[in-house]
């Protein structure tokens, strides 16, 4: 237990790269992703499931490290993957059915991650003045500007 909550100090690599100052965790991110879950969840989805596939989702870069599509992504799938059977194999069968995206909590929970970033991007832009913009094009595909708030 006492390795998973490394993740609290991974900071988010996206952000570093940008000269964000003071940069969110990964950790945070993850309970971003939950608040924004529990707030605008469906209720056809079970919403249980979703906010547990917020908290692991990332789990694995306690060990893999927060990959960026700036960083050699060649084997992130399967280095992930074995990341999560050190670190948390009970939770392994829910981190895979997110990375599958079959599900519709799995394809929620793509969702709020992309929602989560673009809301921190324009944040972080407010707040330090930077040009985030690189994020919050990246989430066009699965966002729209309402989602933004």
């Amino acid at each position: 237990m006492r390795r998973l909550l490394e993740l609290k100090q991974v900071l988010r690599t996206g952000w570093v790269r940008a000269g964000v100052e003071q940069p969110e965790s990964v950790a945070a991110h993850s309970w971003g992703m939950a608040i924004l879950a529990m707030e605008h969840c469906p209720p056809q989805l079970d919403k249980l499931k979703v906010l547990e596939m917020c908290i692991i989702h990332d789990l694995p870069e306690v060990i893999v490290g927060d990959l960026t599509p700036h960083d050699d992504t060649t084997n992130k799938k399967q280095d992930e993957l074995n990341a999560m059977k050190i670190l948390a194999p009970e939770w392994l069968a829910l981190f895979e059915e997110y990375e599958d995206q079959i599900t519709p909590e799995s394809k929620f929970v793509k969702y709020l991650d992309k929602r989560d970033m673009a809301s921190m991007a324009r944040f972080y832009q407010e707040t330090q003045g930077i040009n985030l913009s690189e994020f919050i094009n990246s989430t066009r595909d699965v966002l729209t500007e309402k989602d933004y708030d």
